[in-house]
């Protein structure tokens, strides 16, 4: 069995909304999650971080302190991920439209606010509560919904 995936994602809020994005390239998921992903070896989690922003999204961001590490499975594939959240803010830049993921997999970026959050698929479960809180979270194996 494969090792698990690490990854790292960013928590942006600004003036009560959160910066979320597709979390899967197909046009029709309507799953959401925070901006980041993989990381490579030999850079360290925030510098992946910010790279990852970037690509996904045109924006440059400041690293913050970790605000959630989250376990994802998917038990008929045996993928698994662990992702560190940190709380982050915007350096420079905006978000455009005509803006394009290097990658291909996001290709939609939103703000939104909690309330908003509450009629969208979001992942992981805990993401709203850590987002709009203080502290520190962490959410066990969760199983990885399907696009």
């Amino acid at each position: 069995m494969p090792s698990p995936r690490l990854a790292a994602r960013a928590v942006i809020v600004e003036e009560g909304r959160l910066l979320l994005v597709n979390a899967f390239a197909a046009a029709d998921s309507t799953l959401w999650c925070a901006p980041g992903g993989g990381v490579e070896a030999g850079a360290s989690l925030p510098e992946n971080l910010t790279r990852e922003v970037h690509e996904e999204t045109g924006l440059l961001i400041e690293v913050g302190p970790p605000c959630l590490i989250n376990e994802f499975h998917a038990p008929e594939t045996g993928f698994h991920q662990v992702e560190v959240f940190f709380r982050c803010r915007v350096a420079a830049g905006a978000l455009r439209e005509d803006w394009r993921d290097p990658e291909g997999v996001v290709s939609r970026r939103r703000w939104v606010t909690r309330d908003e959050m509450a009629g969208l698929r979001v992942k992981p479960d805990s993401l709203g509560r850590v987002a709009f809180a203080r502290g520190m979270g962490y959410d066990p194996l969760e199983v990885l919904v399907s696009p």
